[in-house]
């Protein structure tokens, strides 16, 4: 959901999409109520970018806006799904091979889980969905995974079959890999399935081991800012970025006579030692992500403190890192950032997502929420002529069902 010029700035937070309304819009639509319903939140990154597929650590958290998916078993091999934000629907026979639906390509990310369902033994059942939510769409909230983990549960639920949190992810990450040809890392499914309420997730992307951090950061809340700018250039920015880590990774492998596969082998010290064999550019980028997963580390360790002024500035150099180095940022990200420093109960701000624009997090005093918001937007709205949105939200509980 991108905001443009006329909207008018808006303060969510962090209602959820009422799961009963779901019931009642199932049983308008298909005459009968649902077996199930499932949510799936959305989820910003507090810290760690563009480090999950480079083997790295990320600090994700749920947040309080969701899919609901409300689904019910039917005898036949037939989907029926409805998308009421979109006002779409489509009917398809599960009896075929499943591919994607170019006039829906909303639909494939429900192909996606059943097809990867099937690739893990079991069989899809046919079923009557309707699907609802409001993590806003191409903001870097991850709607997408959202999508995807709800949809999975609802497919648990009517198989009668639980998988459990890793492997989930893994199928989720399968969807976009495998069925939608997309390139990501397993982030984004892996907070949103294993998600726990009031907590961050630390997560080593290469073995998956991870842990529930509280988030105490006392008298202080993050505040989500959507730029109302979609994230246009992502795709193939986010290839080329790929690509020149990957380069950075064989130089290092030749310089400094190691064997490592990502980035997440090497030290800044390997890194110095071989700038000098690289391009600049790459150089740069390799810099930021061997920066970024020790600042994640270092979050991680400023959240278990409960030290809040550490945080806000591992986020300021995080940002600063994801604009020169990595060149991922835009101006609508640096003028909500730049915007939301200038004010005294800002601790700290960065661009979160792959950039492009989207959406930044900040990290700001909790009595002065209110104000600060309302500043922010206004701003934001004088120097850059858009009307943003702003999210607030605690940390939240990973997918579920709702019986």
């Amino acid at each position: 959901m991108a905001l443009g010029p006329g909207a008018p700035p808006r303060l969510r937070r962090g209602v959820s999409p009422n799961p009963a309304q779901a019931r009642e819009a199932f049983a308008a639509r298909f005459d009968f109520g649902p077996d199930v319903v499932a949510i799936a939140p959305g989820r910003v990154n507090l810290i760690g970018e563009h480090t999950d597929y480079n083997d790295g650590f990320v600090l994700p958290m749920a947040i309080a806006r969701a899919t609901v998916v409300a689904a019910r078993r039917r005898d036949d091999a037939v989907l029926r799904a409805c998308a009421v934000n979109l006002g779409r629907e489509v009917t398809l026979s599960l009896d075929h091979p499943l591919a994607r639906q170019p006039t829906d390509p909303w639909v494939d990310y429900v192909l996606g889980v059943l097809a990867q369902w099937r690739t893990i033994g079991h069989t899809a059942p046919g079923m009557d969905m309707l699907i609802a939510g409001d993590v806003p769409i191409g903001c870097g909230l991850s709607s997408s995974a959202s999508l995807t983990m709800a949809v999975l549960r609802a497919v648990e639920h009517l198989s009668n079959t639980e998988i459990d949190g890793i492997e989930a992810a893994l199928l989720g990450q399968r969807v976009e890999n495998v069925f939608l040809g997309l390139s990501c890392g397993i982030m984004d499914p892996f907070v949103i399935r294993n998600a726990r309420e009031g907590h961050a997730l630390l997560l080593d992307c290469r073995s998956r081991a991870f842990e529930h951090i509280p988030v105490a950061l006392e008298g202080y809340a993050f505040v989500i800012a959507n730029t109302g700018v979609t994230r246009g250039l992502t795709a193939s920015k986010y290839n080329e970025r790929v690509a020149e880590c990957r380069e950075a990774v064989r130089t290092l492998c030749t310089t400094s006579g190691k064997s490592g596969t990502h980035l997440r082998d090497f030290t800044l010290d390997d890194l110095k030692a071989a700038q000098n064999a690289m391009e600049p550019i790459t150089f740069c980028r390799a810099r930021h992500v061997i920066t970024e997963n020790a600042r994640t580390i270092e979050a991680a360790a400023a959240l278990r403190a409960g030290d809040a002024s550490a945080f806000g500035a591992l986020m300021d150099a995080s940002h600063a890192s994801l604009r020169d180095d990595y060149a991922v940022s835009c101006d609508e990200l640096d003028a909500v950032v730049t915007i939301g420093r200038a004010h005294p109960a800002c601790l700290g701000a960065r661009m979160t997502g792959a950039g492009f624009g989207g959406c930044a997090v900040l990290l700001v005093r909790r009595d002065a929420v209110e104000p600060f918001t309302e500043e922010l937007l206004a701003e934001y709205h004088r120097a850059m002529g858009i009307r943003g949105e702003v999210i607030v939200s605690g940390p939240a509980a990973g997918a579920g069902v709702l019986h």
